[in-house]
């Protein structure tokens, strides 16, 4: 059999697979075998608190109630992608893509950490791709990210929820006008609305605290990827430039950069031009 390298595609915080929809079969047309994953807590796999689906929304309740998908752990996540990578390889005999969108970065790294042997690339969109030791909170509240406008969108204290809570089903048109120039700012009106129908409000907190574990011997010998999107108001340019830095420094090589000129969502607006890098990430 011709070995052939597959791609696990893994979503951000608050959506899911269909955050892939338009890329998928782009990639299937190119010869690609392509796998996405709804993560623990996401998808078919969140948990909604009762209180989002009282309309008018009752924004005492809403902002205090605890989250049903708070104990979700990164570990869980992990060993999802894990399988995924597993599945691929099995039907393409060769070594997976593991490409996260966001906060999905979160996972690719500990995947490619715990099996280097297994796969290809570790490859990043506009994601949390994080140097030994750190978190995710020393990024987004490094001063470069300062106009970044997510943590804007919280309708919960995390500490309390255990979440971090958006709502995608509101009805203030500020809020979702600001969703939009968070996530979407180069979509139509009608792309957006498809975006936000497949969107949970709780995105577990707890997964953000864990200090990243990478290591030279291990993540240090799988080919890193970085696709930055420069009109990026969620993980803004800035941020990503300090994380690509980051790591450079700390594995002691340079990241394989790829730039898009996007928002934070290029597989809704751009996604021919994501399948090309995608496809050619899988074929390097």
């Amino acid at each position: 059999m011709t070995k052939t390298n597959g791609v696990v595609l893994i979503h951000g915080a608050w959506h899911d697979h269909h955050t892939w929809d338009n890329v998928v079969p782009l990639l299937e047309a190119a010869g690609v075998t392509v796998k996405a994953i709804d993560l623990p807590g996401a998808g078919v796999n969140a948990a909604i608190p009762s209180s989002y689906n009282t309309r008018p929304l009752d924004t005492a309740a809403f902002g205090s109630e605890p989250s049903p998908n708070a104990g979700v752990t990164q570990e869980e996540r992990t060993a999802a992608a894990i399988d995924a990578v597993r599945e691929v390889n099995s039907a393409t005999g060769g070594k997976a893509v593991v490409l996260g969108h966001s906060l999905g970065g979160l996972t690719v790294s500990p995947v490619a950490e715990a099996i280097p042997d297994e796969v290809s690339a570790a490859a990043y969109l506009t994601a949390f791709m994080l140097a030994p030791g750190m978190v995710s909170g020393q990024i987004m509240g490094h001063q470069l990210m300062a106009e970044a406008m997510v943590p804007s969108l919280f309708l919960a204290d995390p500490a309390q929820v255990g979440v971090m809570r958006l709502d995608p089903k509101s009805e203030d048109p500020d809020y979702v006008a600001r969703t939009k120039e968070a996530f979407y700012a180069d979509l139509t009106d009608d792309q957006f609305a498809t975006a936000l129908s497949h969107l949970h409000p709780d995105e577990p907190a707890k997964v953000t605290g864990v200090p990243s574990t990478v290591t030279h011997a291990n993540y240090g010998t799988v080919a890193r990827h970085f696709i930055e999107c420069t009109a990026d108001n969620a993980i803004v340019i800035g941020g990503q430039r300090e994380m690509i830095r980051l790591m450079d420094e700390a594995m002691g090589d340079i990241t394989t950069v790829h730039t898009m000129d996007a928002s934070h969502s290029p597989f809704h607006s751009q996604p021919q031009a994501l399948a090309d890098i995608i496809a050619s990430i899988a074929g390097s």
